[in-house]
This record gives C-alpha cells, sequence and structure tokens, in this order.
C-alpha cells in the first residue's frame, strides 16, 4: 500500500511540474532536463537552421551534457581562452579584433563565441572518452578517393578585386554601405587586389562568402579603423594539388568518422531515454 501510495504521489507530482512547465514555456523534457522554447528559437537564430533541426541539436547536447556529468568532463577558462587565441593568431588577429570579425561575419557576441569554444572542446574530450581509439586514420588511397570525388571543393580564387572603404566612424561606414551614392571625407577609398596566398584565412573566408559586386560587412583592422571591401572581381579559380590538400583531407576525414561515431553513440542514447515532446515551436 505504502509503494502504491509512492506511486501516485510520484505521478501526480511529475503531472503538476509538466503542467507548469507547459505553461512557462517548455517546449522538451529529455531524462528530466527542460529544453524551453527560447531555447530552441534561440538555437535557431545562431545557428540559422528550422524548429526541428534546432530541437534535434538541443536533445543531443542534453544527451551530452548528461553524459559529460556522469564522466565528470570539464573545460577550463584558460583552455577556453587559449583555443581563442590559437584561432585568433592563426588568422593574424588579435583577441578583439577576432571576436570582432566573429560578430559581424556570423553575428555572435563574444560570449556566444566562448560558449561555443567550450562546447567544441568538450565535445572533442568527449569524443576520446568514448571511442578515440576505435577510429583508424584514413590510409593513402581512401585519401586520394576522396580528392578525386571532390575536386571542386578544393577549387580556390588566385585573387579577389576589391575598393576598400576604411572610416575611424563605423556610423559614417555604414551609411556608405547603405546608401553607396554618399560621400564623406572621413572615409578613405582605395583599389586593391588581394592575392589568395597573401592575406589571412579570416580574410579569405569574408571574401568568399560576399557576393561580386556587394560589400563585406564592417570589420575593425588592427589600426582601429573599421572597414568594408567591395568586391569587384573573383579572379582565375584554381584547383589546389593534391599534396597541397593532403592534410586538410585527411583531417576531414577523421573529423566525419569521430561525427559518425559520436553521432551513433547518442543515437542509441537518444533511442533508450526519456524524452518528451512537451511544445513544438510555431
Amino acid at each position: 500500500m505504502y509503494k502504491i501510495f509512492l506511486s501516485l504521489f510520484s505521478s501526480l507530482f511529475f503531472g503538476a511540474v509538466l503542467s507548469a512547465e507547459l505553461v512557462s514555456g517548455v517546449s522538451v523534457v529529455v531524462k528530466g532536463e527542460a529544453i524551453t522554447l527560447y531555447d530552441v528559437k534561440e538555437e535557431m537564430r545562431i545557428s540559422n537552421v528550422d524548429a526541428a533541426a534546432a530541437t534535434d541539436v538541443l536533445i543531443r547536447k542534453k544527451l551530452e551534457a548528461l553524459e559529460i556529468k556522469e564522466r565528470k568532463i570539464s573545460v577550463t577558462s584558460t583552455e577556453v581562452y587559449d583555443d581563442i587565441k590559437k584561432v585568433a593568431a592563426a588568422n593574424k588577429m588579435s583577441i578583439d579584433e577576432f571576436y570582432e570579425a566573429v560578430r559581424e561575419s556570423n553575428g555572435l557576441s563574444s560570449a556566444e563565441f566562448k560558449e561555443k569554444t567550450q562546447e567544441k572542446i568538450l565535445s572533442q574530450k568527449l569524443y576520446s572518452a568514448i571511442a578515440y581509439s576505435s577510429v583508424e586514420p584514413p590510409v593513402e588511397d581512401e585519401i586520394k578517393e576522396y580528392y578525386e570525388l571532390h575536386k571542386e571543393d578544393f577549387s580556390r580564387p588566385t585573387a579577389f578585386k576589391a575598393t576598400v572603404y576604411t572610416s575611424k566612424t563605423k556610423e559614417i561606414l555604414q551609411k556608405k554601405i547603405s546608401t553607396p551614392v554618399f560621400h564623406s571625407n572621413e572615409i578613405k577609398i582605395e583599389e586593391q587586389i588581394f592575392p589568395y596566398d597573401r592575406i589571412s584565412p579570416e580574410l579569405v573566408q569574408l571574401l568568399e562568402k560576399t557576393e561580386v559586386n556587394s560589400f563585406t560587412p564592417i570589420i575593425l583592422d588592427n589600426k582601429g579603423s573599421f572597414v568594408s571591401f567591395y568586391l569587384k572581381e573573383i579572379q582565375k579559380p584554381s584547383k589546389s594539388g593534391y599534396n597541397e590538400v593532403k592534410e586538410q583531407i585527411a583531417n576531414l576525414i577523421m573529423g566525419q568518422k569521430r561525427e559518425q561515431v559520436l553521432s551513433d553513440y547518442f543515437a542509441r542514447l537518444k533511442g533508450n531515454a526519456d524524452i518528451q515532446i512537451i511544445r513544438k515551436v510555431e
């Protein structure tokens, strides 16, 4: 009788909790952990995906968080900072310049980017804890086959031709972008050609994401000025040779294999976990 009473009480209590959560905007409950409608909308905004994809991402994140907690895996703020500093240095930027570039190109605040970096490092540690030894590095034939099948992915421009607009005042530069006929003596204008092999990876990425005859987002240069590039031409795309991209392909294949291991692992966890869909984002 006592056990029956406890069971009934638990059931009633859980139902009351769900009702309260429903009112407060819970979307999904994963093993007792809530994902709110706000969480889903934020993931949609940050990752630029639809509600279904955002919900799947958040469910996996919850399962990962529970697994990380169970395995006592952690990441320090120093590890996060060191990783960001390493990426910034590779792009020949200071930390502040890198944060500004991330904000302009991806819309992420420094806090959001730090969170993404922490998630990345936690995922790497979790992968190592789960199945690192089970994935073999790709052999030469595997790398060559990937290259032959994806040659177009390794096509790159030889140079970018652009008009560079520079100003000490961001608002004035933004007005120029919004209204091309606008003129100001506070804006310096210069025609330049940027060889692909002689500019930073961050600038390459910025220009590659920009359509011809349009402006890039405004970025901060290393002299404290605001800059936007009006892309006029992408010169002669050329294919990278096998030896140039061999290491890149090997890392790409390893990354795909590791992600497949993690995806399979968490798909099994998801299949066995107590997951309840409470309300979908409309």
